[in-house]
């Protein structure tokens, strides 16, 4: 396969609150993007309603070949890449594989402390993450796995609970 038709993953920077139309228009033009959203419970002076929110304000992520690395900015709300030494960041399939699955399966992990430690390297060996390996960045409590998503200086943090188990060393 040509280098100019591999396609990778990359995030893109849009206007603020802007992330669901640059989704549809992105989606509408072919182009495979992913929005991670999350549910919240919003309260207004009349009532409380669950809406889906973006996990990570003015960010959305897209799949595409590098020959077509500019077509995007004419896309209406699309400001710019997130660019690392004036380059675009290549996001790794791994880092949005875990993203997708924590977010749309709403994780949840069994972490015994003192077992587990800031720094191990770790296997999902249960659960919707299973086969997943990684650096354990950060434990918050017994409920909580920080995964870093490194190439846009994001953590994703996922609460756990009994129904999966990982290993340590691999």
């Amino acid at each position: 396969m040509e280098q100019q038709t591999i396609k990778h993953w990359y995030a893109l920077y849009t206007k603020s609150r802007a992330e669901k139309k640059v989704l549809e228009k992105l989606t509408q033009a072919g182009i495979e993007a992913y929005l991670p959203l999350k549910r919240e419970l919003k309260q207004w002076s009349d009532r409380k309603k669950w809406v889906k929110t973006p996990a990570i304000s003015s960010y959305i992520f897209i799949k595409i070949p590098k020959s077509e690395y500019h077509t995007l900015f004419n896309i209406q709300g699309v400001v710019s890449y997130v660019c690392y030494k004036g380059k675009a960041v290549v996001i790794p399939d791994r880092e949005i594989e875990i993203m997708q699955k924590a977010v749309e399966n709403r994780l949840s992990f069994n972490i015994e402390p003192g077992k587990i430690e800031k720094g191990e390297n770790v296997t999902v060996t249960s659960g919707p993450l299973k086969g997943i390996s990684g650096k354990v960045t950060a434990i918050s409590g017994t409920k909580k796995l920080h995964i870093e998503i490194g190439n846009i200086g994001y953590t994703l943090v996922v609460n756990l609970d009994n129904d999966v188990n990982i290993e340590k060393g691999k």
